[in-house]
């Protein structure tokens, strides 16, 4: 079936939309960050960088780390965000820009998050780095989707809304396992997490300045939820969407993030780069180490 001009834009130059990335542009292994900024500072461990483009707040540069080729991609802020990335990545590996129809062999991306977060609960220290087994949608993207169910676990999506009396005007949770071959990498050295995404940074994740919420104590019902032992353990805004977006088209995906506030202590640190850097650091040499 030839997907039509107006479902995939490609530009003129042959990349896709908003990334301005063409086919042969794109690694197997991606890095995404929200921040432009941070593709930089990633950058500068690469060697043999082979391109760089900046359209909006979508940065792209793709180079060679200990020899594995990485492609380092911004996403900016938010799951609505993360729905652009998620869907032009697969249409650069799956999808024929010559012919405009979807590729008999289809290719499997290794997308790896490294983030910004905030801990819920009170034995995870900042500066510590989770990886989000699970992560859990707040947003509603997923439900946009056919087969929503099929990517979710669904137990825990229900007894997650009747421990914490979830809204009837907010949209359905979901709740996606992260890849099982990303968590593996990242098992020995993080600490696994339930992981909310929310859909906003103030009222979604409970802080209040002039707007009353909607669950006022919605921080301790999610401090109090456990399902077989998991709890919630930090917040931030991107994860779930690639988690769910990844489970339906086929790709090994995770997201780990280094907690720069704790929420429960009130606590944090602005001052939180070189612990990034170290992140940065630690799943370089993961992914380098899947050769």
């Amino acid at each position: 079936m030839r997907i039509a001009e107006s479902e995939l834009i490609i530009n003129p130059d042959g990349s896709v939309f908003h990334l301005h990335i063409r086919p042969e542009q794109l690694a197997d292994d991606v890095i995404l960050v929200g921040d432009p900024g941070r593709v930089d500072m990633i950058a500068e461990y690469l060697g043999d960088i082979e391109f760089r483009s900046a359209s909006r707040e979508f940065v792209a540069v793709t180079g060679k780390y200990k020899g594995k080729r990485i492609t380092v991609l911004s996403t900016g802020i938010g799951t609505d965000n993360i729905d652009i990335v998620m869907n032009e990545l697969d249409a650069l590996a799956n999808i024929d820009f010559t012919t405009r129809e979807i590729k008999e062999n289809r290719k499997s991306l290794n997308i790896l998050r490294i983030g910004t977060s905030g801990a819920i609960q009170p034995e995870i220290p900042l500066g510590s780095f989770v990886f989000s087994e699970i992560s859990v949608g707040c947003d509603g993207l997923m439900n946009w989707y056919a087969d929503r169910d099929s990517i979710v676990v669904p137990e825990i999506e229900e007894a997650f809304k009747k421990a914490v009396g979830w809204d009837r005007h907010l949209p359905d949770p979901y709740f996606v396992a992260a890849g099982e071959e990303m968590r593996s990498l990242f098992a020995d050295c993080t600490i696994m997490g339930m992981t909310i995404s929310a859909s906003g940074f103030y009222g979604p994740q409970g802080r209040v300045l002039r707007m009353p919420l909607a669950m006022p104590d919605m921080i301790d019902r999610f401090e109090a939820f456990s399902f077989n032992g998991k709890k919630i353990t930090n917040f931030e805004m991107e994860g779930s969407a690639i988690a769910g977006i990844a489970r339906h088209l086929g790709h090994n995906a995770g997201t780990v993030c280094c907690i720069i506030a704790q929420r429960h202590a009130h606590d944090s640190n602005p001052d939180y780069k070189a612990q990034v850097r170290k992140l940065i650091e630690l799943c370089l040499e993961k992914l380098a180490s899947r050769i």
